[in-house]
């Protein structure tokens, strides 16, 4: 093996590597939002008492889960401006990130839901409660702690999946580590120390799911 490892480029483009970094969490951290409020919008409707309402959620999950991320970033950025709606690459990844988890967020909420007791919203009804803070206390909140770890490794799933949106060129770690590549031609550098990155990035986001489980999501709920 003849080859000379040389990581002068990496050293010379850590700090726009970091700085990519940090775009690829705000991406990801954007996308886990909306991905959220799609994931309980979603629930709210997939039990709704219009039929209608039931399949359009029902068709949206089975058209998201069994499709690429890539064909579907592809037709937002690609294919929407022929129906004149036109989007810079960073909110394309952005509501690309957050469709694509919001259709596993809807089926993991849903399954916390589906493991409440029907006596306790019962109950909370019998107090006179009203519906939304029976829905907020006595089935989202229990529903997210049982299902949070599940929903948290999704997540962190939605953070490495960002690295496809550098197919059109948003910015984040995986893009801006190919221009710099593109100019080394020191793949196994670049790449070696993109990989160290994202495992960084990884812990990093496990580290704030830690913290919000005992935040958020402990006993007794306040």
């Amino acid at each position: 093996m003849n080859y000379q490892f040389d990581f002068g480029p990496v050293i010379a483009g850590l700090p726009d590597l970091l700085w990519a970094c940090a775009g690829t969490m705000g991406l990801a951290l954007a996308g886990m939002l909306l991905a959220t409020v799609i994931g309980i919008g979603g629930v709210l409707l997939r039990d709704s008492r219009f039929a209608m309402l039931r399949w359009l959620v029902i068709g949206f999950v089975e058209v998201v889960r069994n499709t690429p991320f890539l064909v579907q970033i592809y037709f937002i950025f690609f294919a929407l401006p022929l129906a004149g709606i036109r989007l810079n690459p960073t909110p394309t990844a952005i509501i690309a990130l957050g469709i694509n988890g919001g259709a596993y967020a809807i089926e993991i909420i849903r399954g916390g839901v589906q493991s409440i007791a029907k006596g306790q919203i019962e109950a909370g009804m019998a107090l006179g409660l009203p519906k939304l803070l029976i829905f907020r206390k006595i089935v989202l909140v229990p529903a997210l702690r049982a299902v949070f770890p599940s929903l948290a490794s999704q997540f962190i799933l939605l953070t490495l999946t960002t690295s496809i949106a550098s197919a059109i060129s948003a910015y984040e770690l995986t893009s801006v580590a190919q221009r710099i590549e593109s100019d080394s031609f020191r793949s196994f550098e670049v790449y070696g120390a993109v990989t160290v990155l994202y495992l960084a990035i990884s812990s990093l986001m496990l580290g704030g799911f830690a913290v919000v489980t005992s935040r958020l999501f402990r006993y007794p709920v306040k």
